[in-house]
């Protein structure tokens, strides 16, 4: 089962002749999620395949550079003649601002749009999986990250050994995979214990969004396989990010060493870094090994650890 993050935009505030302002797309197994909707982000969508039939747009927070994307985007589908109804998630507070931006200009919209406030760990669970919000730090707006979270998976079944029971292929294996015991015809009854290995994690995708290093980032990213993390400044302007609300590069690589990440995939860039953020990548190395820097249309795969 496919799971991915397409990067749309990896600037900061504003968007620089390489990188547009704040955007992501995951994908699972052909359901398309939005995070953030910074301008001109229906562009980016159309340069990298993102597809526009998804139905959940995920807002961080409700600074500009994370939402006046959504007017363009709404106007758009629109004129592709979408019928489909929307959701937008947001912190606490952030409907009236978002009703705003459906409401912009004179054209009406051609479908619904709800528009729902989260409080964090209000988990919203779907099939296999939930997002989870947790708050993060982040000064002149409520601010949410987002923890992809899927399930367990079964257990391998070991069809060799069923064989070697003589229990028939077909639904009986089915039965045994579930977790349960079967009978044969001549009453023998296997458990399920004995075809089928322990139950093996899922994969777990967080996005912070624009936060200064903090404890519930950490919680909320123990062991996961992908942290991406805002990684607005280098260490020459870390009294600039303290200001700011925001991370440096190796504030970042510190949160994911201690969460315990697989890999650390660092985005949200000041403008001075546009051009090549390679002294990030360096300094956050330094803290921790596994680390990407973004860039916009950057796809990155989640396999899981086997």
């Amino acid at each position: 089962m496919s799971l991915s993050i397409r990067l749309l935009g990896t600037s900061a505030s504003r968007p620089t002749v390489e990188r547009n302002v704040a955007s992501a797309v995951v994908v699972r197994e052909g359901e398309s999620l939005m995070f953030d909707c910074g301008e001109g982000t229906q562009r980016q969508m159309m340069r990298y395949g993102a597809s526009f039939a998804f139905r959940d747009l995920f807002f961080t927070h409700l600074h500009s550079d994370h939402v006046i994307g959504a007017i363009g985007l709404l106007r758009t589908m629109a004129l592709q003649g979408r019928t489909e109804g929307m959701t937008f998630y947001a912190p606490r507070g952030g409907a009236r601002l978002l009703r705003k931006l459906e409401q912009f200009g004179f054209d009406r919209l051609t479908f619904p749009v709800e528009i729902v406030e989260l409080a964090p760990e209000e988990a919203l669970k779907r099939d296999g999986y939930a997002i989870v919000p947790f708050e993060v730090d982040h000064r002149g707006s409520a601010s949410l990250g987002y923890a992809i979270v899927e399930e367990d998976r079964k257990g391998r079944f070991d069809p060799e050994r069923a064989r070697e029971l003589g229990i028939p292929e077909g639904p009986l294996w089915g039965q045994v995979h579930r977790g349960l015991p079967v009978t044969l015809e001549d009453g023998r009854v296997i458990e399920s214990s004995e075809l089928v290995g322990p139950r093996r994690a899922g994969r777990t995708l967080v996005l912070t969004g624009d936060t200064r290093p903090c404890a519930r980032t950490i919680e909320a990213s123990r062991g996961a396989d992908l942290l991406v993390h805002e990684a607005t400044f280098g260490d020459e302007e870390a009294e600039r990010a303290i200001e700011t609300g925001h991370s440096t590069a190796r504030e970042a690589a510190v949160v994911a060493r201690e969460a315990g990440v697989r890999r650390l995939l660092l985005t949200h860039f000041s403008a001075r870094y546009s051009r090549d953020a390679g002294e990030l990548e360096k300094e956050a190395r330094q803290a921790f090994p596994e680390v990407l820097c973004g860039r916009d249309g950057m796809l990155i795969e989640l396999p899981y650890r086997e």
